[in-house]
């Protein structure tokens, strides 16, 4: 069965609406709160190099940071794990 138009405008505005409303489900706080100045270092350098060069390169910058710091003790419960892995 074909959709009418109607019934076309009307599904795509209820799906229009059940996209907002699970994009409003859960407010996104960035694990690092970077400063004004490296956020537009940042932006410039993406727009420069690509996003997909920048982002292996902060990471493996930040990874290595991260490196020296004593972690081994460091538990990590399962819902921190699950936001970790994606």
């Amino acid at each position: 069965m074909k959709a009418t138009e109607i019934e076309s405008k009307r599904f795509d505005k209820a799906l229009d609406e059940i996209l907002d409303l699970f994009n409003n489900l859960e407010s996104d706080e960035p694990i690092i709160k970077y400063n004004d100045e490296v956020l537009s270092f940042i932006e410039k350098a993406k727009k420069k190099y690509g996003e997909d060069i920048v982002n292996e390169k902060v990471n493996i910058v930040v990874g290595e940071m991260l490196s020296w710091l004593d972690l081994e003790d460091v538990k990590l419960d399962k819902d921190e794990k699950e936001e970790e892995e994606s």
